[in-house]
């Protein structure tokens, strides 16, 4: 009697719809990460896409060995970008942070699509905490990406860090 495959065998072999942040990317190949599971997809070739773009579309491994992928459809596809911003958090980052304690992070939906992610700091370490976040690129682009929006844009005054994910 034959044992039946285990679910990240059957899973490992067929396609998968999502969105994806392209991680790495050249001529003839590149890598989408999954922004839900995690999950790396090498493709083995390039369809056109290029780093920092996030892509709703679905990947299906290559036969018969199914290492690599391909991106078989495109549902839409968007560029994402990171800045370190010169304006100061706006007046409801700073209240939000006010109420809170160093180190506290907390998650606020923008009126419309986004959210703002505000982080109560020391004063003294802003500038450390802005590096930080920034440092964390990949995090950055994904969690975007997983949010539908196109700009990640970092704002800060001492004692506040406010990350606000906008269309």
């Amino acid at each position: 009697m034959t044992e039946p495959e285990s679910e990240s065998e059957s899973e490992s072999e067929s396609e998968r719809t999502g969105t994806f942040l392209v991680t790495a990317a050249d001529e003839e190949s590149a890598v989408l990460k999954d922004v839900h599971s995690g999950q790396v997809h090498a493709l083995s070739s390039n369809p056109g896409v290029s780093e920092d773009e996030a892509v709703r579309g679905t990947v299906a491994p290559d036969p018969p060995m199914n290492v690599s992928w391909q991106l078989v459809e495109v549902e839409s596809r968007w560029t994402v970008s990171v800045e370190r911003s010169t304006e100061s958090p706006t007046t409801n980052s700073r209240d939000i942070a006010a109420d809170n304690p160093d180190g506290e992070l907390v998650r606020e939906e923008r009126a419309g699509t986004g959210e703002i992610h505000v982080l109560s700091v020391p004063d003294d370490m802003t500038e450390q905490a802005v590096d930080d976040i920034l440092s964390d690129r990949e995090g950055l682009l994904s969690r975007a990406a997983r949010l539908d929006v196109n700009r990640v844009e970092v704002r800060s005054q001492p004692g506040v860090v406010a990350v606000r994910y906008m269309p």
